[in-house]
């Protein structure tokens, strides 16, 4: 298994696997490599369950026509999420009762949305492409981090408590969402 190994500051081990099917391990500056071995061994099954996942997808996406986007309709929903989500994220963090720093719109191709540990927001300018509800739900998401910075229990309250139906949009986002991805070149 070869495994990209990515140093910064933070605090837990996370493991990554991209649409090329590489493995990237992000994980605090000071964790030893033999803790790193003994995540990915012990997540040995999860990693194959979802490069399986990966494999299946692709062969399905490759039998299937794809309306890719033009770089003009990348600019036009770059504009477009420009003016919308940074009025979204300010509308819920007033609710949420959190503050933010910085908000940049991108087009990335595996995540949705992200916080920083200073607070900065980012989000995938193709979620102009998703459901005014996905929307906010990523918005609220991503700013929930402001309290908890994991996906704990905690985490979950957090966002459950602004968007009480949240895993309607977690599960448009897991079967809806590659759709939308796959949509770059």
């Amino acid at each position: 298994m070869d495994v990209t190994v990515i140093r910064s500051n933070r605090k837990t081990i996370s493991i990554e696997i991209d649409r090329d099917l590489n493995i990237k391990v992000r994980a605090p500056k000071r964790v030893s490599k033999k803790e790193i071995e003994r995540v990915l061994k012990e997540k040995e099954d999860w990693i194959k369950k979802h490069i399986e996942m990966i494999k299946t997808e692709k062969e399905k996406y490759e039998s299937e026509k794809v309306d890719y986007l033009t770089e003009k309709e990348l600019d036009e929903l770059f504009e477009k999420a420009l003016k919308y989500i940074p009025k979204r994220a300010e509308y819920f963090a007033e609710i949420i009762g959190v503050d933010y720093g910085r908000i940049t719109i991108r087009n990335q191709r595996t995540r949705w949305g992200s916080c920083s540990s200073k607070g900065n927001l980012n989000f995938n300018c193709l979620l102009m492409l998703a459901p005014p509800e996905i929307i906010d739900y990523v918005v609220v998401h991503e700013l929930c981090h402001r309290k908890e910075m994991n996906h704990s229990k905690a985490f979950w309250k957090e966002v459950e408590k602004i968007l009480p139906d949240y895993k309607v949009s977690v599960n448009w986002l897991k079967n809806e969402g590659g759709n939308i991805m796959r949509r770059q070149k």
